[in-house]
This record gives structure tokens, sequence and C-alpha cells, in this order.
């Protein structure tokens, strides 16, 4: 037995008569258009998880700079005295 029940001379067969109906041209084709429909695939695929990861690292850094703000004091308002009054 082979792959899910079919045995080997079976696929030999089947590959035989896609071989005749298709021609090699036309395999070798379809072969580079689905090769290439998966590259393309991949790339968009990694470029999505770059651009999510740096929407990620943006959002930590604003995270980060507003934590600072937060933490630092503000500008202590001094208390003026009158000294008109002399």
């Amino acid at each position: 037995m082979g792959i899910g029940g079919i045995s080997v001379g079976s696929l030999l067969i089947i590959l035989v008569i896609v071989l005749l109906l298709f021609g090699t041209k036309k395999l070798r084709n379809i072969g580079g258009d689905l090769g290439g429909a998966i590259k393309g695939f991949r790339s968009a695929m990694n470029d999505g998880d770059k651009d999510t990861d740096g929407k990620d690292e943006q959002d930590a850094e604003a995270a980060r700079l507003e934590s600072r703000a937060e933490d630092e004091p503000t500008e202590k308002k001094t208390k003026r005295k009158d000294r008109s009054s002399s």
C-alpha cells in the first residue's frame, strides 16, 4: 500500500495518463505558475509578520514614552510672595 491506500503502480499509471493528457510543456508551465504563487504567498506572509512586528514595537515604544512622561515630575509652580506690601 502506498499513500492513502493507493499503490505505487496506480500512482505511476495516473502520472502517465496526466502526461498524455496535458503534455510536458503545459505541466511545466503549470508547475512554474504554482511555484510562483506559493513563493508570492510566502513573501506576503513574511511581509505581514514584519508589519505586525513593527506595529507592536511602535506601540511598546509609545507606551514607554507615556510612562516616562507620567513618572517625571511636572514643573513646580513657585509661589510668589507679594512684595508690594512693604
